[in-house]
């Protein structure tokens, strides 16, 4: 029997909750998907034109860089001038999306063996992106104290003398948490002083909800210590399909340039970002804010909905959310989060995500995406609550 790379994930047997998933899917059985990310099926309103310059004749042209063509380094550059940070398009990266882009950073960062530290509770792409790079993932803790806030000491206890990277998901998804300006500064310090670099995945950065005022955002834009923030038009301007991320290198200006002129070999190995998108990056970037609004509308209204459901039942809590698409809902622990769900799908009709799936430490959490259209949104959120703080 044929055997393939050990870097490949473990093919893990489906549990309850997809085989009930898959079985309703065969026998045509409607119901609400509360676990929905996937902006372009949520009932936004999407420019007839927005698409048009992707045909443009310029497209014809196969004039490959690197790092992406200047013009659409430059475009995003110029995004972030939206929230007051300036961006030298010299430091701005392209890929295809974040997820390349990690990879990317771990084969710049990381040999085979190697470490990098990621966030738990988080969306579980680390540990697959990490072993397809032959690299180890040890997991820090996030706590919940009013708000989600980072365990220094446990970043601490996860670096070993093989860790090469710290990765910050800020906003995290599902947790919605910024990493603060505080924070910011003691996990520079830590990362400093055991030579690591920082991946700042900051995707949902446009999406601030009960955001602090003490958020950092744009945390490549600082100089302490070699950081790579990711964004994409995927979240920026709810456009997965187009494939355009792109990575913004920061920190010590030797330390920067060291790790572009690295960098610029893998991404030649790859030119992955297809010349149509980039020549149309400006133009998505700057009509896109219309979807970004509309997404931005979306998610607080549905999170009031979703807090109006829970203050009938004060057994439910709807965790604070600072920014991005989820919210967490902490419910009894009468039965666990599996049977829960399962009971929400056959009985209300309603799919969410089990806390067990982010690798939340302890039960009992429920996750869903903010994203579905806010009627069906709040009917559905309506039963969940009643179903879950009924024990």
């Amino acid at each position: 029997m044929r055997t393939y790379s050990r870097r490949l994930p473990a093919q893990d047997a489906q549990n309850a909750i997809t085989h009930a998933v898959a079985d309703f899917e065969r026998r045509g059985v409607a119901y609400v998907d509360l676990t929905e990310s996937n902006p372009t099926r949520c009932g936004l309103e999407y420019p007839d034109d927005l698409l048009r310059p992707l045909g443009a004749a310029a497209g014809l042209t196969y004039a490959p860089e690197p790092f992406g063509l200047p013009e659409a380094r430059e475009a995003v550059a110029a995004e972030y001038s939206r929230r007051g940070t300036r961006i030298d398009p010299a430091n701005v990266v392209l890929a295809a999306s974040s997820s390349e882009a990690y990879g990317w950073l771990f084969k710049l960062l990381c040999s085979p063996g190697d470490g990098v530290v990621v966030p738990r509770p988080s969306y579980p792409l680390f540990e697959h992106l990490a072993g397809l790079e032959g690299v180890e993932p040890a997991a820090y803790d996030l706590e919940y104290h009013g708000r989600w806030e980072i365990d220094v000491a446990s970043v601490e206890r996860a670096i070993t003398p093989a860790a090469r990277a710290l990765v910050v998901v800020s906003p995290n998804n599902p947790t919605g948490s910024y990493i603060t300006e505080a924070e910011w500064a003691r996990l520079a310090d830590v990362c400093a002083a055991n030579s690591l670099a920082v991946i700042a995945d900051e995707v949902f950065a446009d999406y601030p909800l009960d955001a602090l005022e003490s958020r950092a955002v744009d945390l490549a834009s600082s100089d302490e210590v070699l950081t790579f923030t990711l964004g994409g038009l995927s979240k920026s301007v709810g456009l997965p399909q187009l494939k355009l991320g792109w990575i913004l290198a920061g920190g010590p200006a030797g330390d920067r340039a060291r790790a572009l002129a690295a960098l610029e070999l893998i991404a030649d190995s790859y030119l992955s970002v297809s010349t149509p998108v980039q020549l149309a990056a400006r133009h998505l970037l700057r009509h896109g804010a219309l979807i970004r609004a509309q997404i931005q509308d979306r998610i607080r209204a549905n999170l009031g909905a979703l807090r109006t459901a829970a203050a009938a039942h004060p057994a439910c809590d709807v965790l604070r959310v600072e920014g991005g698409w989820s919210a967490v809902v902490r419910v009894p622990a009468a039965r666990s989060e599996e049977q829960l769900v399962l009971d929400l799908l056959r009985h209300e009709r309603v799919l969410v995500h089990p806390g067990y799936f982010f690798d939340f430490p302890r039960e009992a959490y429920v996750v869903v995406s903010l994203l579905p259209p806010t009627p069906v949104f709040a009917a559905a959120a309506a039963h969940l609550l009643a179903r879950a703080a009924d024990v």
